[in-house]
């Protein structure tokens, strides 16, 4: 009989103990007496956030198809068992077994938001596991990081001791066996991360060492030793022949993503020059129709679930998208399982699609133009005009939409007034379309436009890498502007407006582009007691200001300087296929305004072309 490794009472006095308990549909039990490698999985968020990540999912099934490896999962606690926790002396243990996350042989954090960082301090600090890699014994977890944001892993590079960078279907399996031969041999925790190095797409920071010159740049970052100058990153370069779940874990409690992911491709062609997901996951790959058939249909049935969600960066590239939805459409109406089919570009095609798969008197239709003009689209490469804009719209409400979102981005480089007011003027456009062109007698009530606009943060193996942030004082004129503009529409009453928060947003600046003297900052903010930041709750910008007072280190120097492209970046010794040649081009083309074609319409050179596989060998082979 598995015990739990909360008691009763304390179950009784959180909130949602149903994260803590595991034993949830389709999780995995195995029998640890038969166990070479145990591995535990975090995402350093709430279990419900956690829980809806497809990544996680496919790694758990992938690690665990191994007889000699056991994966299981951990999620941050919430404040009220953190709390509880500590004060009890309680570690951290894993959703499945209950056992301690330091009695694992690995635990895997995945990265998708800098503003996490500190929840992966609090995951270590509760599990006994020393926070510097640097300090750890033979006892505790080898600590890897993986995701989006290890495409520049140097702020966090002190508390892991590997990094995985790309696609994790391809050489953990590799890192596992030569785990498994170093420990059978007697080899200590330094041998082994010393013949990780040696695998390719893995990072062993302590290798590593950095230099900075007077002006506080990079002047040298290289390996001390023998491991290599370069980090290669992984791809799949077949995803109709690898690891997917079929069994997907179903929670006690509801997930934000409560419904069966179906990956139907990854990477995309369109070259948006602030999207760092459409650098790092090129070139497009597709999985198969058959492929997709059979899982949605394997994972409706594994799971009960009543809702499919068809996951892509841009699922209106997917070249098989009208086949697949004609199978699920059938498939899943006998099943009475509803179709989510979000990153479509709308156009005709679309719309029908979505009027078929959607309540249209319950839902919104979602654009996200990014920029108010259309020079401000050609600067980020959007590759959407104000016609096929207004025509979608104009559509849309034909079939009964009378909701329509709009996100934008206030900041991007190159900005101007002029393109911060076009953002409520084009609104008002799309509101004159419903009024002007469908008649009265059959409006369904008064349209409605939801305007939303984030603060645009530059990311890692982006054009815009390069580029300075607008600081928070511009970013809140911006919006003032915008705000002002806004009332002076014709039709205002019925534009709502929504901002994201300037604090968090040039935090995640900082936390993103940082180099490894950030480090410090984040070990000191969770020692202020930052906890939870992505959550606007619990976020609290002093203690992140005390922290950098207390390092020395200035945040502007990271957030608002503009970069020469010669200088040595903290993740310039990562290959992530995109060339160094093709983003600074694209940072030219987009001072310029100069809009650069999408993938299938020709090749911009951009160096994933060395994977032969995707689009590049579609484009190849015309």
């Amino acid at each position: 009989m598995r015990k739990l490794a909360l008691s009763d009472e304390i179950l009784e006095s959180i909130d949602k103990p149903a994260r803590y308990i595991g034993h949830e549909i389709n999780a995995v039990m195995k029998d640890l007496s038969k166990i070479d490698i145990r591995f535990c999985m975090c995402f350093p968020d709430v279990y419900e956030v956690g829980m809806s990540h497809l990544g996680i999912m496919i790694l758990y099934d992938m690690f665990n198809r191994r007889e000699d490896t056991y994966c299981e999962r951990v999620y941050s606690p919430w404040p009220d068992l953190d709390a509880i926790m500590r004060e009890k002396h309680i570690p951290l243990f894993a959703v499945e077994s209950q056992d301690p996350i330091k009695d694992f042989d690995f635990l895997g954090i995945t990265l998708q938001y800098e503003m996490c960082y500190t929840n992966v301090l609090q995951v270590l600090d509760l599990s006994g596991i020393h926070l510097l890699a640097t300090e750890r014994g033979e006892d505790e977890p080898i600590v890897i990081g993986g995701g989006p944001c290890v495409y520049n892993p140097e702020p966090i590079a002190d508390f892991f001791d590997i990094f995985y960078i790309g696609e994790g279907e391809t050489v953990y399996y590799q890192m596992l066996d030569t785990y498994k031969s170093i420990k059978a041999s007697g080899g200590t925790r330094q041998d082994f991360l010393k013949a990780a190095s040696h695998i390719e797409g893995l990072y062993v920071p302590s290798l590593y060492e950095v230099e900075y010159d007077e002006q506080g740049l990079i002047s040298h970052f290289g390996p001390k030793d023998d491991a290599p100058a370069v980090i290669k990153r992984q791809v799949v370069t077949d995803l109709s022949d690898t690891y997917y779940p079929k069994n997907p874990i179903v929670p006690y409690i509801k997930a934000v993503q409560d419904r069966v992911t179906l990956e139907i491709q990854r990477g995309c062609i369109r070259g948006c020059r602030f999207c760092q997901a459409g650098m790092i996951y090129r070139p497009i790959r597709e999985r198969s129709l058959e492929f997709l058939k059979q899982y949605a249909i394997d994972m409706i049935k594994s799971t009960g679930y009543e809702e499919i969600n068809l996951s892509s960066l841009s699922s209106s590239d997917y070249t098989k998208l009208k086949e697949l939805l004609e199978f699920l459409i059938t498939e899943m109406g006998n099943r009475k399982v509803n179709i989510s089919l979000p990153s479509l570009r709308i156009d005709a095609f679309a719309l029908d699609v979505m009027g078929k798969v959607q309540d249209v008197k319950k839902s919104s239709i979602t654009f996200a133009p990014e920029g108010g003009t259309q020079y401000m689209r050609d600067v980020i490469n959007k590759g959407l005009t104000e016609e096929q804009i207004l025509t979608g719209a104009l559509d849309a409400f034909k079939l009964g939409w009378n909701k329509v979102k709009l996100y934008f981005m206030l900041g991007q480089p190159f900005e101007r007034d002029e393109d911060v007011c076009g953002i409520p003027v084009l609104a008002d456009k799309i509101a004159r379309e419903y009024y002007e062109n469908i008649p009265k007698a059959t409006r369904n009530g008064k349209v409605q436009i939801t305007v939303s606009t984030s603060y645009f943060v530059p990311k890692p193996f982006t054009p815009f890498q390069w580029a300075p942030q607008i600081a928070p004082d511009e970013y809140l004129r911006r919006k003032s502007l915008l705000r002002s503009t806004l009332a002076e529409q014709l039709n205002a009453k019925s534009i709502k407006y929504n901002w994201h928060d300037s604090d968090t947003s040039i935090l995640e600046g900082l936390l993103a582009r940082g180099d490894r003297r950030v480090g410090a900052v984040i070990l000191e903010a969770y020692r202020q007691g930052a906890l939870f930041d992505a959550w606007t709750d619990h976020f609290d910008m002093q203690k992140w200001i005390r922290a950098l007072e207390k390092t020395g280190v200035d945040m502007d120097f990271y957030t608002l300087r503009e970069r020469s492209t010669d200088e040595i970046l903290p993740w310039d010794f990562i290959d992530a296929g995109v060339s160094k040649k093709f983003l600074t081009r694209e940072y030219d083309r987009a001072r310029n305004a100069v809009v650069t074609l999408n993938c299938r319409q020709r090749c911009s050179a951009c160096g994933c072309n060395e994977w032969n596989t995707g689009v590049c060998v579609e484009t190849r082979n015309r």
